[in-house]
């Protein structure tokens, strides 16, 4: 021990006088770190923990260097297994290996350890590792020249790289070449899929250029406001990717504010960026995190006993990023996002002009609108958005219609009870007081399992969402769903009624599996998120042999799976709760709103089956739908109850001073179906509002429109309403801190610059009140395709897939282009995608037929 102790006292010195800092101090942060923890794996490839000497760092923050420290008179060699273990489990390229009197420094890229007579200063070992290697590269930063770079030049590179669909395909495949490009045999749609190769949309590619368009203009923050299922976290990846690559950052911090949102986070990087960047998810008091570029965190984790402060410098992270921006940076969690210096980058899925009205007034509003008006407010500020415009804006309108996204099927399913809670006079129930005197209650639906309780009332829920949920198009069995409750308790017991039910209808299928609650009250529940994302919650289903879905087939919960949750395979969303607020009614239908395949490959036959998710159903207890739809006053503060949110997860919210148990039956008085079309609900495109207003005072584009004289209107909007990008239809200025006509502008503009017709007349059709038509071209499609099919007789099972390609193929001449110069991997960036060719088996033979048969130029080729 003694000898050791000696030893280090040797190294210490030596490292001072070779310029390291083993201590803070003049403002410098120190560069040495001793006794590190760091994660390694056995002979079997099994995790286990290990603890570094030294670790150095450079002058970004990141590890360069494992020094391993021996006792006085044992050969530092002696260590090289051990150290090169740690120098690998941290990505680093440069080990020193030490007694205190003798060293060796060994460069693991080029070959053995080398007697040195001193250390080398920060400066030196930063220009060595600059230094290419003439190693074959390994992947991964410590693979890469790691030179100081100039933060100027470094942002113009940045903003001016290139970023192709193809971004982040190429991150995923090791042997991608840069130079070379996609080699031939990689192009097919089977290599494509099966090696699940991700490229960037359209929409994603215009994301990540709108930030490099800022960062030009000299800005540090963004915001993308991207509605749910548009892939906010693949978007990210590229932005991640480009900022990294280019050097305009050293390390990225993603910021969640739940503990399952880090592990999906974690995944998505791992899938996207395997070759570009090291991710780990931060734990408490570990260093693991300096040898990563992507560092995933719970907001909490950082806040805990001010950990941010404690174990980081405000330049470790050069790119913040805010997962769901107005709930992971409000409040206290602010101090965590501006203590880092460097970029800023949010996301939201929730438009700001939901609460427009809110503020355009001054006086008292309720509580919960307030929250929400202040957590808005300061998003919109902190990113330099004060106007209400992101830096980028994708909506759920903009995903249908492009067919990225579904619309619900909502069913208004109020109870006789329910009905009457609804009602103006509200459910008055007689009771005794403590005096033993008959009085009356009334309740009202904010009173539900607060005030007001009905076994009976949560048993109709649980039978009518068994007798009107959609099942899952392969295995028969009620498809994947969501309920969201008022609180745990109430979560519990529904969960408790869904499984009952389940026995009753399908004896010894489910034994009590069908429905799960997760609510932070449950232990595990974040992992019980993943795992039923993942179809592995309650094991496998048991209604078809090798079928990827989870026995489990109700998740219950309260809020936790409300924000950021990605499950494409929902087919039910049910509101077993009143919603008050806008924000959290779109977050809770956009759980169901990602589009997916169901497929299932029959054991014996080896033969494939597939079918598209076309909608989702959206059960409405309480009539939340028509509450949002021609209650709600987007543009007035509205006396809405708190609702209590509950979504406090930590049980009912608030004792309740009075109450009632109500024991009598209760049912369905009517499930109402209503379809969803391309318009979307109201709260979807209410920021059209103040835009159709005065479109519709506008006698010559109304006019236009009368008459469908698209290219008419399209050169009216170019030139009268789009000139220079700010002129209103009034011909004047739109004027600062007008979100609502920003927003439409931007998406106005979005449609001229395509020259999309058919998006324009869906638009205007709803601006006159005029049915949404189907367009002429879809018409001639339609007569095309029949025609087509009559003559070629494709198999049933081929059918859906056939109309599809050949209606894309037809009718848009992008795909018509990609498919026919042999560039498939770009259709991945169309609505068509490359699913489709692999199950068209003749799909080749159909395009040569389509351009023997089809007069393309009636479809504008």
């Amino acid at each position: 021990m003694a000898k050791e102790a000696q030893a280090r006292l040797l190294i210490n010195q030596r490292l001072i006088d070779a310029g390291w800092r083993l201590l803070d101090g003049d403002g410098l942060a120190a560069n040495v770190h001793v006794e590190c923890d760091t994660e390694l794996e056995d002979e079997e490839g099994n995790p286990k923990k290990g603890y570094a000497d030294y670790l150095l760092f450079d002058s970004r923050g990141f590890p360069l260097a494992v020094l391993e420290a021996k006792a006085s008179g044992i050969e530092p060699l002696s260590a090289k297994k051990q150290a090169s273990d740690y120098a690998r489990g941290q990505n680093i390229r440069f080990v020193y290996l030490s007694n205190g009197t003798k060293h060796y420094f060994w460069d693991l890229f080029e070959g053995n350890p080398q007697a040195v007579i001193a250390f080398h200063s920060p400066q030196v070992l930063e220009a060595l590792a600059a230094r290419p290697s003439s190693a074959p590269s390994s992947g991964g930063r410590g693979a890469r020249a790691m030179a100081l770079v100039d933060p100027v030049s470094s942002r113009a590179s940045m903003a001016a790289a290139p970023v192709p669909a193809d971004y982040l395909a190429r991150s995923q495949l090791h042997d991608y070449d840069e130079r070379g490009g996609w080699k031939r045999e990689e192009e097919r749609p089977e290599f494509i899929a099966v090696n699940k190769l991700c490229f960037l949309r359209p929409y994603q590619v215009a994301a990540v250029e709108a930030v490099q368009g800022a960062a030009r203009e000299g800005k540090t923050r963004f915001l993308l406001e991207m509605a749910t299922g548009t892939g906010k976290t693949k978007t990210c990846a590229a932005i991640i990717k480009l900022f990294l690559k280019t050097g305009a950052v050293n390390r990225v911090l993603f910021l969640v504010d739940r503990i399952e949102l880090e592990t999906q986070a974690q995944k998505a990087f791992k899938e996207t960026l395997a070759k570009d960047a090291r991710s780990v998810i931060y734990k408490e008091k570990r260093n693991d995190w300096r040898k990563a570029e992507i560092v995933v965190s719970t907001v909490q984790s950082f806040l805990a006993q001010e950990r941010y402060r404690e174990e980081f410098s405000p330049a470790d992270f050069g790119l913040v990023i805010s997962d769901e921006a107005h709930r992971s940076i409000s409040g206290t969690a602010r101090a965590v996002f501006e203590y880092f210096r460097g970029f800023k980058l949010g996301l939201t899925a929730t438009p700001r002009d939901l609460l427009r009205g809110v503020w355009a007034r001054g006086e008292k509003i309720p509580m919960e609108l307030e929250l929400e008006k202040r957590a808005w407010l300061d998003t919109y500020r902190i990113f330099g958005c004060e106007s209400g415009s992101p830096t980028f804006r994708y909506s759920l309108l903009d995903g249908v219609r492009e067919g990225y996204l579904v619309n619900p099927t909502v069913i208004d399913c109020r109870t006789e009870k329910t009905t009457r809670l609804l009602s103006e006079q509200g459910l008055v129930f007689a009771a005794t007081d403590e005096e033993g005197n008959e009085v009356e209650e009334n309740f009202g639906k904010r009173d539900f399992e607060r005030g007001y309780f009905s076994d009976e009332t949560n048993r109709a829920f649980a039978r009518t969402f068994m007798d009107h949920a959609l099942r899952d198009p392969l295995s028969g069995e009620i498809g994947k769903s969501l309920a969201f409750c008022v609180s745990q308790s109430h979560a519990a017991r529904m969960a408790n009624l869904l499984n009952e039910e389940a026995h009753r209808r399908f004896p010894g299928k489910y034994r009590s599996d069908f429905a799960a609650q997760v609510t932070s009250q449950v232990k595990g529940a974040g992992d019980m998120a993943v795992a039923f994302s993942e179809n592995k919650l309650g094991g496998k289903t048991g209604f078809l042999p090798d079928y990827e879905s989870s026995k489990t087939r109700v998740c219950v919960t309260v809020a936790m799976m409300t924000t950021g949750y990605d499950c494409e395979d929902i087919l039910n969303v049910a509101l077993m709760r009143p919603v008050f607020s806008p924000s959290e009614f779109i977050q809770m239908k956009g759980r169901g709103t990602r589009k997916h395949r169901f497929a299932w490959t029959d054991p014996l036959t080896r033969r494939e089956k597939s079918e598209a998710k076309k909608t989702f159903r959206f059960f409405d207890f309480f009539a939340n739908y028509e509450f949002f739809e021609t209650e709600y006053d987007y543009e007035a503060v509205l006396p809405v109850p708190v609702s209590g949110g509950a979504d406090s997860e930590g049980g009912d919210p608030r004792p309740r001073a009075r109450g009632a148990d109500d024991p009598s039956r209760d049912a369905l008085a009517a499930a109402t179906y209503i379809e969803i079309g391309l318009e979307g609900m109201r709260i979807d495109r209410m920021f059209f509002q103040q835009f159709g207003d005065e479109v519709r005072r506008d006698t010559d584009i109304s006019r236009a429109a009368e008459v469908d004289d698209w290219e008419a209107v399209l050169r009216y909007i170019d030139e009268r309403i789009l000139h220079r990008g700010r002129v209103g239809l009034s011909g004047g200025e739109i004027a600062e801190g007008a979100p609502e006509r920003e927003a439409a502008m931007d998406y106005i503009r979005s449609i001229v610059e395509r020259r999309d017709e058919e998006s324009l007349s869906d638009l205007f059709s709803r601006l006159f009140g005029r049915s949404i038509r189907l367009s002429w071209k879809d018409k001639l499609l339609d007569e095309a395709f029949e025609s087509f099919a009559r003559k070629h007789a494709p198999a049933p099972e081929e059918l859906e897939d056939l109309r599809f390609f050949f209606k894309s193929y037809v009718g848009e001449k992008r795909i018509r282009n990609i498919i026919d110069s042999g560039r498939l991997p770009e259709l991945n960036t169309t609505s068509l995608g490359t699913e489709r060719l692999r199950r068209l088996p003749r799909w080749r033979e159909i395009v040569r037929d389509i351009k023997a048969e089809v007069d393309l130029e009636r479809f504008g080729a």
